[in-house]
């Protein structure tokens, strides 16, 4: 196979975006309390530049409510969802004024010493329900709970060109935010299954479905994912720089229901989706999609 070998003459601003973008994917592949300082270091802009990642916004939030934010798709390493939420980069604090984001993380990371102070300095969180709803039990607003809906199973979907949602039976966080009339604000992250290829794992495949039975074992998907190297374009675990544009769109607003029934459930349930598909339709285009391309909620 040859090897194709980044130039001698690559200049010092890129070789610092890939620097900062592999102390990232290496800190999350070894595996709160926030530090304003680090969320702002200069390392996250050389990240947000690799890609390059952006994020757009097309309503205001008021910071007098609590929310909870779904993102959309988890893709292999959720880059946009942390380079958004976990760091200042894009400009979220000045798009968003008295809103603080707590991105939600596997619990089972939060396990590992050292690395769990490390993750919470950047306001991750784990995603079990106690933590979770903390955030949104503060009264005065202004918490932005983040959450990778399809999780990690939905990381085994992550192909360049597919846009499957792991939604269909996603209740939880949608309890979560009825229990503490937080409103919800879907969220999709164009590009963020192209910035890594995966090895083909189609649903019914046995390599599929070695991954699924880890996955329920371990807790966390192992999608076997490939892209480039430090020092070349051919092979390795370094995502391609491939521009992410995250839209964040218009919130929904939901009332306080502590028992809420399923009918009720069901029903924001299905406006949720049907306001993540809207959006997905409104902004295809402007990000390469093709116009007769949909969301497949799985």
């Amino acid at each position: 196979m040859k090897i194709d070998f980044a130039p001698a003459d690559v200049p010092v601003h890129r070789r610092l975006q890939t620097a900062a973008v592999l102390q990232w994917v290496f800190s999350f592949l070894a595996l709160g309390r926030r530090v304003p300082y680090l969320c702002g270091l200069k390392v996250w802009d050389y990240m947000r530049d690799y890609f390059p990642v952006k994020l757009v916004k097309t309503a205001d939030l008021d910071p007098r409510h609590n929310y909870i934010v779904g993102f959309h798709p988890h893709g292999v390493l959720v880059a946009g969802a942390f380079t958004n939420f976990c760091t200042y980069a894009t400009g979220f604090k000045q798009a968003f004024p008295g809103l603080t984001t707590y991105l939600l993380m596997l619990p089972l990371w939060f396990r590992a010493p050292f690395f769990r102070d490390y993750v919470m300095c950047a306001g991750l969180i784990p995603s079990d329900k106690e933590s979770a709803s903390y955030p949104l039990r503060q009264r005065g607003g202004g918490n932005a709970v983040v959450i990778a809906v399809g999780g990690a199973p939905e990381a085994l979907d992550a192909h360049p060109g597919t846009f499957n949602v792991l939604l269909a039976k996603k209740k939880g966080f949608i309890k979560i935010a009825m229990e503490h009339g937080a409103h919800l604000v879907p969220v999709f992250s164009f590009g963020e299954n192209e910035v890594f290829d995966q090895v083909g794992n189609s649903r019914g495949t046995w390599l599929r479905s070695i991954q699924e039975q880890l996955q329920s074992i371990m807790g966390i998907s192992l999608p076997l994912f490939h892209a480039r190297g430090i020092f070349q374009y051919s092979f390795g675990l370094m995502p391609y720089r491939k521009p992410i544009h995250t839209i964040v769109g218009r919130p929904i607003r939901v009332e306080r229901n502590e028992k809420p029934t399923i009918e009720e459930l069901d029903a924001l349930h299905q406006l949720y989706m049907d306001e993540l598909s809207q959006l997905f339709e409104q902004h295809k285009t402007n990000y390469g999609v093709d116009k007769d391309t949909h969301l497949n909620f799985v």
